[in-house]
């Protein structure tokens, strides 16, 4: 290595300091497994995330202690799942309608959420979090990772060596890329587009839909504004811009009145992000000392805001398969495999439904060719609707995927 960079090792390092990355470090370091993650960001607190934590999410805090003070970070509860067409909405998931007392869906900022568990993580001697740190490469033996390449924030290099590599990192991971592990793409109807307006005290709460002829948007309450996803037809994006935004504001008032006195809050395109929706999955998640999970392993559609329940199901499962492997120095790519094993069928559920509801509503609904007439929804949905029974499919998919993974014993307090 050249001169000033800096070298140490580790049983297990996670790259990204996400749900899944998070949950990962704190049960295996839980179990006695020395675990570092790094994380590229100075902390947690950006916009635009994921804010959803599921039943199987909020039965795994309860396992781990950490029930309590998670009911006292700022939160609102989602019980219901709703499709939006033109002039209305249908819904297709009633989480009532599952077991108490984790029935519902808990709208908690991801930075709030994050912060929890690195406070957790934190009084476990085993686990280290280092931020403003940046994974840049692999490092290899042969055809085996042996640990990652780093890069501060600060500008100083390091390796840290592994048993493990966990790329955590994300639809974009890059490490992923640097193993030549290449998704499977699915296609996708739609963008989104993220922004902020100001929220008054007078204005509803919680999460609120805006649907409109021209619009289909939601507002997620954040105590002093809005957090706006709009969503777009698929790569519309470059042309839209070409319009003032102020012909995007007007669309969205158009449907929610109250908004109007509030839009010069964006001043230009510049305060609008786009996300480009993915749906995707790797046909495998491991080589020889690398396992992918969550994003990295399958990026999920924002419909029913399943991605961070899914990648938290994937740490717990890692961690179960894991950890006695990694303690006793025995870790194989069979062992590597059966992770992805265990998570392959929900993944699929999940990533089934989002494909059938982009095909079957969303699509339609982007292109303005569905109207909320209950005779012109398509028969899926319609179904969905007048049938109790058929509800709870996509509740129990959306809330709790085909089963939630138990929370280890080692891990548990």
């Amino acid at each position: 290595m050249s001169g000033g960079a800096i070298s140490e090792s580790t049983t297990v390092c996670v790259v990204g300091g996400g749900p899944a990355g998070m949950v990962l470090g704190l049960l295996l370091a839980r179990a006695g497994v020395a675990v570092t993650v790094l994380e590229k960001h100075a902390d947690f607190l950006r916009d635009f995330r994921g804010d959803t934590v599921h039943p199987p999410t909020l039965d795994l805090l309860d396992d781990l202690g950490l029930g309590p003070a998670f009911r006292a970070l700022p939160q609102s509860r989602v019980t219901e799942v709703q499709v939006p067409f033109r002039g209305g909405t249908l819904r297709v998931a009633d989480l009532s309608a599952l077991p108490a007392p984790n029935n519902y869906v808990a709208m908690v900022p991801q930075w709030d959420f994050l912060d929890l568990l690195a406070d957790a993580a934190a009084r476990e001697p085993a686990f280290t979090l280092r931020m403003r740190t940046a994974a840049t490469a692999l490092r290899w033996s042969g055809d085996r990772v042996v640990g990652v390449d780093y890069r501060t924030e600060a500008g100083e290099t390091g390796t840290v060596t592994a048993d493990l590599v966990v790329a955590c990192d994300g639809r974009g991971s890059l490490l992923r890329d640097a193993a030549h592990l290449h998704p499977r793409s699915f296609p996708t109807p739609m963008d989104v587009w993220w922004y902020r307006l100001p929220r008054h005290e007078e204005d509803p709460s919680g999460i609120v839909g805006v649907i409109s002829s021209a619009r289909a948007a939601v507002l997620i309450d954040r105590g002093d504004y809005w957090q706006v996803a709009t969503l777009i037809r698929k790569g519309s994006d470059p042309q839209a811009r070409r319009s003032p935004v102020t012909d995007m504001l007007r669309d969205v008032t158009s449907a929610a009145p109250w908004l109007a006195d509030r839009v010069t809050a964006v001043a230009s395109w510049d305060d609008v992000k786009t996300l480009d929706v993915k749906l995707d999955r790797l046909p495998r998640w491991h080589l020889p000392g690398l396992l992918c999970l969550g994003d990295a392993a399958h990026a999920m559609s924002p419909v029913g805001g399943v991605g961070i329940n899914l990648a938290v199901q994937d740490a717990v499962a890692a961690a179960r398969l894991l950890a006695a492997p990694l303690r006793a120095g025995t870790l194989s790519t069979s062992d590597l495999a059966r992770v992805r094993r265990r998570r392959l069928l929900p993944t699929l559920a999940v990533q089934t439904l989002q494909r059938v509801l982009h095909a079957r509503a969303l699509r339609p609904a982007l292109e303005g060719k569905v109207e909320i007439a209950r005779g012109k929804v398509p028969l899926p949905l319609r179904l969905l609707t007048r049938l109790p029974l058929l509800r709870r499919l996509p509740a129990q998919i959306i809330g709790r995927g085909l089963f939630t993974e138990p929370t280890p014993t080692f891990a548990r307090r």
